[in-house]
């Protein structure tokens, strides 16, 4: 027995879970309320949630003395248990993302991020990308300095800053300060001689360089989903590299719709496939050829829905493991005069009896006949005739056709 079960709770799984259990709900989990796919604050904090109850359980000697004693043990004994890493970095050792994932550090520049058109295929399949992009990187002719050794000074305008203070008199005893960048320096705080500046940067300390990158896309991922490349980002002297971030966006398909692992798409078959069974052929995203197929006496009724296991999207990680193949059908109905008349007495020999009209002598005899959306407008329109009995404004009265 054990003391608590919130962190199991957490996860949805028995305290008896085993680790694989405990990887496969921690999984589904974080990917459902990791910050960048849910940034609402509840989610924010469910994730740290999990992301703790994970952490633990999934350490043999800290599960134990969670079993032991609760989290109360927790925190006051096992030598320092009761500390928590971070969720981002459980999150990222756990994904692959990095080595145990890295805190944003403030010396860190910034991230570059690229969107990536990828096709229902890609995600279904896997694929393997190659992009090109354009990133700066430290000078190598001057290793970053800008120039010869001693060539650089601080400027003396703005001491270094590289903004300077202007004073604005606006009236008497008023005045208004005003920070501009320094006009001597351009804001970077320093200067360099031209004769010693450097000929390959001009002074700038980075270059451009062009950078291919790898892009792999496993399977199963989704549209949305961020792949980094860490430390890869534009390179400045004194400041760790950022990260190049990809984000996957989805391209649509002209048959199937994802929808999390399931793959949803429309089927129109006729009056007859439906009442006598069918047999189609679906070709799937990896070019396979799938044969569904409905028995006689199965009858199929407009947007009915059925599917197909384990034709789904694969699980990101786990690419055995597929969703479902989700059809709706419509049912094509024979237009007038596609079937002839005498067939249509044997027909009703073999559908359902019609319900009989119980109508009075007196009561009146009418035919249907198909609407004329326009009849309504024409109505409308009769309101505003002219005064003489002319024909109403917006031309010839439309009434229902007869067919």
């Amino acid at each position: 027995m054990v003391k608590e079960t919130a962190y199991y709770d957490l996860l949805g799984v028995k305290p008896s879970a085993s680790a694989e259990e405990l990887k496969k709900a921690y999984r589904k989990l974080a990917l459902k309320y990791h910050p960048d796919k849910n940034p609402d604050k509840d989610s924010a904090e469910k994730f740290k949630n999990i992301s703790q109850a994970y952490e633990v359980l999934s350490d043999e000697k800290k599960r134990h003395i969670y079993d032991e004693g609760g989290e109360q043990a927790l925190k006051e004994g096992g030598g320092g248990e009761g500390h928590f890493s971070s969720p981002m970095d459980i999150f990222e050792m756990f994904f692959g993302g990095g080595g145990g994932g890295r805190r944003r550090k403030e010396n860190k520049g910034k991230d570059v991020i690229h969107q990536l058109g990828v096709t229902l295929e890609d995600l279904y399949k896997g694929s393997t990308r190659k992009l090109a992009l354009q990133k700066n990187v430290i000078c190598d002719k001057c290793s970053g300095k800008g120039g010869k050794e001693g060539a650089v000074i601080r400027c003396t305008t703005c001491k270094g800053s590289g903004t300077q203070v202007i004073l604005n008199q606006l009236g008497a005893g008023m005045y208004q300060q005003i920070h501009t960048s320094c006009r001597d320096c351009g804001g970077q705080g320093e200067k360099i001689n031209p004769k010693d500046m450097c000929k390959t940067c001009q002074g700038k300390k980075i270059v451009q360089e062009r950078k291919i990158l790898e892009v792999h896309i496993d399977k199963g991922m989704e549209d949305g989903q961020k792949i980094f490349f860490y430390g890869e980002g534009d390179q400045s002297p004194g400041l760790e590299p950022g990260d190049i971030i990809i984000i996957l966006e989805e391209k649509e398909h002209s048959v199937f719709r994802r929808k999390d692992m399931d793959l949803l798409m429309k089927m129109e078959i006729n009056l007859n496939e439906a009442l006598t069974g069918f047999r189609r052929t679906i070709k799937t995203l990896d070019d396979r050829i799938l044969v569904i197929s409905s028995h006689p006496g199965e009858f199929i009724k407009p947007n009915d829905i059925k599917c197909v296991l384990n034709e789904g999207m694969p699980m990101y990680k786990n690419p055995f493991e597929k969703g479902r193949l989700i059809i709706t059908f419509s049912v094509k109905f024979p237009q007038n005069g596609d079937i002839e008349l005498k067939k249509i007495t044997e027909l009703e020999k073999i559908l359902p009896a019609k319900q009989k009209a119980d109508a009075p002598a007196d009561a009146e005899e009418h035919n249907l006949v198909d609407l004329d959306p326009a009849y309504e407008r024409s109505k409308r329109q009769d309101e505003y005739m002219d005064e003489d009995g002319g024909m109403p404004r917006g031309g010839q009265r439309v009434q229902c056709a007869n067919q």
